[in-house]
């Protein structure tokens, strides 16, 4: 088992922000909220090392998969893509197991924008949260979608996984 892909930003946002806060009030933060952050990270590690979360997870899937990395990695339109298609999605292993007894994976859009972030090695979940909402003038010349949309690559590269795609109730199978 190979460890998942990291953002070293992921994360700290909120730290950073709280910090930012204290200087500004002219205040020293609070090394105990501090702490506070420090044992988030460290169980959300040991979380990732934990042989049963990474079962039939596709977050451990995406993030330990090179090829699906480097196509992350490579380009903001199929990492944008995916995290569309991570938001307002069910996932369900192409296993006899897990369909029989209807099991399925899914995240908030939040939690999306953090796996495309520890995908890409870089930023935090705020870079890719909300990136297809559309104001409707621009339209999409990017290559960008809507949260929910799953294009062909990514259902095709989900497939190629061992993950079916489940949109509003309904498998893409």
């Amino acid at each position: 088992m190979s460890d998942p892909s990291r953002s070293p930003e992921r994360g700290t946002i909120q730290k950073e922000n709280y910090i930012k806060r204290k200087e500004a009030d002219g205040e020293e933060p609070n090394p105990e909220y501090l702490e506070l952050f420090k044992t988030l990270e460290q169980r959300r590690s040991e979380l990732e090392q934990d042989p049963e979360w990474r079962k039939n997870n596709l977050e451990y899937d995406l993030r330990t998969t090179d090829w699906i990395l480097d196509k992350a990695r490579d380009g903001d339109r199929y990492a944008q893509n995916l995290y569309a298609a991570l938001c307002n999605n069910d996932f369900q292993k192409r296993d006899v197991i897990q369909i029989l007894t209807d099991q399925t994976w899914h995240c908030s859009w939040r939690y999306a924008g953090g796996i495309i972030a520890d995908m890409r090695q870089e930023g935090d979940y705020l870079d890719w949260y909300c990136s297809g909402i559309n104001d409707g003038a621009t339209g999409y010349e990017n290559g960008y979608v809507s949260e929910g949309v799953v294009t062909e690559e990514i259902e095709s590269d989900l497939l190629k996984l061992g993950w079916n795609v489940i949109q509003y109730g309904k498998t893409n199978v």
